[in-house]
């Protein structure tokens, strides 16, 4: 009942309107959740791979004092097929090759589909990369 024209009439909804609205707002909520997955999902993985790309590299390349100290594979398997000079090089504490000898760059499509345009150009050119 109004008693002014500034008042207005308040009404409560039904049951079966609560349940719609619920249903509504949570399928909502799924499906926002569903398509942000899909369009980030694929992003949040390239990313995850570019920087596992590039600490592999780095890690691969000479490296410095700040790397750490490099440890050999003393796994039979791996000793099995390892030469003298090498194990002699390990047995240092030397990172065996040490970045020496002829550069073949790796051409495999997964590779190139993350290498940088330095990096292929570096590749290109016969030198080892020096970037990611």
């Amino acid at each position: 009942m109004l008693t002014s024209p500034d008042e207005k009439e308040v009404r409560s909804i039904t049951p079966t309107q609560r349940i719609i609205t619920i249903v509504g707002v949570a399928g909502s909520l799924i499906g926002g959740g569903v398509i942000g997955a899909t369009l980030a999902g694929p992003l949040t993985a390239t990313a995850a791979n570019n920087s596992a790309a590039t600490q592999l590299t780095a890690a691969s390349a000479n490296p410095s004092a700040s790397a750490g100290t490099f440890k050999s594979n003393e796994d039979a398997t791996h000793e099995a097929g390892e030469s003298a000079a090498v194990e002699a090089q390990e047995n240092s504490g030397q990172r065996p090759g040490g970045g020496t000898g002829k550069f073949t760059p790796n051409e495999d499509a997964t590779h190139e589909a993350g290498e940088s345009a330095a990096r292929e150009a570096q590749e290109n050119a016969g030198q080892r990369p020096t970037v990611p």
